[in-house]
């Protein structure tokens, strides 16, 4: 057999197998699901509130900075919440009538050129609309409790995710030395630095993909105010939570954004806003990407958008949100690894050097 066909032969089967292996691994996941978005989102608040507490860790006991920064947490979430809230119900009213009036701009945009399409096709269209609803209701009741089911699940993942993070805020040195422990010693070393990689590379892509959200965030919401289009602060938080995902977030939640400005405000605005996909699509991709996250993920763009696309195939909206974290781990710790290659155990010599060296007070 020529050597080549025995190496891709070699390479071949053990592939096959990685592969089985992987796949196995999927399918226990699938199955784990909720305890594993939990551990998942743990992770996320952990890296989040980490450099908090142990800020306030200095001054305070640790169980008691853990508590004062969930608090602080919980009380910034639930105030963006009440602004979303309260500037929905202050702007439902008046939405309407701009609804109303902005279908019918744009039914005389869509009957002019280029379209010359027949006039009242909107209004036709959303006449259709509730006619399907109407026809459906039972089928659609049935979906929306169905949905509610799935709210509940992920409000017992949510509570799970907390009272993981609190443990791991709290201790979470103390269980990963723990965990090391149950290894064989051999190993330990290899172990360590290849979790201590994987954290570090997941701390910093939590909390750089943090602060581009919220840069993304702060810019929509300034363009969407100049240009007056209504629900700015809810479509601010929706551009917040899209961006979490890379490249494809963005342009989704400022599409809705379009939709708003185009029944509200027209179809100029529209445009505008449409315009507003191809800036902040440069600015997050040329700007801050590279700056923000370039100290703690090493990937191409290219390997960024498989992975979303990878993970939106395998998993849907869940799995285009953890794609690009978990390719960016398993890189980190494969480079770790490499580069520092596995650690020297000591033979008979070298351990007679190093007695000597103490026996002399030499370093």
């Amino acid at each position: 057999m020529p050597p080549g066909l025995r190496t891709a032969a070699g390479y071949a089967w053990r592939l096959v197998l990685l592969g089985v292996a992987a796949y196995l691994l999927a399918g226990v996941l699938t199955r784990l699901e909720l305890p594993v978005i939990a551990v998942f989102l743990a992770l996320v608040i952990t890296s989040v509130l980490r450099p908090l507490v142990d800020l306030l860790a200095r001054v305070l006991p640790r169980p008691v900075a853990v508590l004062l920064a969930f608090v602080c947490g919980i009380a910034v979430v639930a105030g963006v919440l009440t602004l979303v809230g309260t500037t929905v119900a202050d702007e439902w009213s008046s939405l309407g009538a701009e609804t109303r009036g902005g279908l019918g701009r744009i039914d005389h945009w869509l009957s002019g050129a280029p379209f010359h399409l027949r006039p009242g096709t909107v209004t036709d269209l959303r006449a259709k609309i509730g006619e399907f609803v109407t026809a459906h209701r039972s089928a659609l009741l049935s979906t929306a409790l169905s949905g509610a089911s799935r709210v509940i699940e992920l409000l017992t993942g949510l509570a799970l995710a907390v009272f993981c993070s609190v443990f791991f805020l709290h201790s979470g040195d103390r269980m990963w030395c723990w965990a090391e422990h149950r290894l064989p010693a051999g190993a330990r070393p290899t172990w360590d630095r290849a979790g201590r990689a994987a954290w570090r590379t997941f701390a910093g892509y939590t909390r750089g993909v943090l602060i581009v959200a919220s840069t993304n965030a702060v810019l929509v919401g300034i363009a969407l105010a100049v240009l007056r289009v209504p629900l700015v602060l809810p479509l601010v938080v929706l551009e917040f939570f899209a961006s979490l995902v890379p490249l494809i977030g963005s342009p989704i939640a400022l599409a809705v954004a379009a939709l708003v400005a185009l029944a509200a405000r027209g179809p100029v605005v529209a445009l505008l806003v449409l315009a507003l996909i191809v800036v902040i699509g440069q600015i997050e991709g040329h700007l801050l990407h590279p700056l923000v996250l370039s100290w703690s993920v090493r990937i191409h763009p290219v390997a960024v958008a498989l992975s979303v696309t990878g993970g939106a195939v395998l998993a849907g909206v869940l799995g285009a949100v953890v794609a690009v974290p978990v390719v960016s781990v398993a890189w980190a710790v494969i480079t770790e690894l490499r580069d520092h290659g596995p650690p020297e155990r000591p033979g008979p010599q070298s351990r007679g050097r190093a007695r000597s060296r103490r026996d002399s007070g030499r370093p």
